[in-house]
């Protein structure tokens, strides 16, 4: 029986004006082959909302640093198990979609396990992720991308960036 250890994560979807969506390439250091590719984000402290947890994540990760509540309401959310450097984990986690005209990753921020864990990061047009043959969590990230980017418009009235986003494009 596997036993799970229960996490709770905030992801971010962070589009720029291509429509390209930003992934880093990483690796599990307990199955050194498998390699794949993930949105910014990561576990929540304790007490920590999803949409503090997503900003925090994503300022450490990419260097962009926005105010939760510039993310606006989780754009989509799912449960998922899978192991980590020999550790089963049973994580919930909601997903934020965040739009930019543009932005130049800084991973300064990583920590001691995304350092040496995380190979790269890419912008990935949808229809690139789709038939790259590249292994990508959420699995059916091109399809969560499309629902999320059909569901928020890319800029509110007045050009004023709608929830989830933080420029119009």
């Amino acid at each position: 029986m596997t036993v799970y250890t229960p996490r709770r994560a905030a992801r971010v979807l962070l589009v720029d004006a291509a429509g390209r969506v930003l992934l880093f390439e990483g690796t599990d250091p307990a199955r050194p082959g498998h390699r794949y590719w993930f949105t910014p984000g990561g576990g929540l402290d304790p007490g920590e909302s999803s949409a503090a947890g997503a900003a925090r994540e994503l300022a450490e990760e990419t260097g962009l640093r926005l105010g939760p509540a510039d993310l606006g309401a989780p754009v989509w959310s799912e449960t998922v198990e899978f192991p980590f450097d020999g550790v089963w984990y049973r994580q919930e986690q909601e997903f934020f979609l965040v739009r930019v005209a543009t932005w130049d990753v800084d991973t300064a921020g990583f920590n001691a396990v995304e350092r040496a864990s995380v190979a790269g990061h890419r912008w990935w047009s949808p229809a690139d992720l789709a038939v790259s043959g590249q292994r990508y969590y959420p699995p059916d990230l091109p399809s969560v991308l499309a629902r999320a980017l059909a569901a928020v418009p890319p800029a509110g009235p007045g050009g004023q960036p709608a929830a989830g986003g933080v420029a119009p494009c």
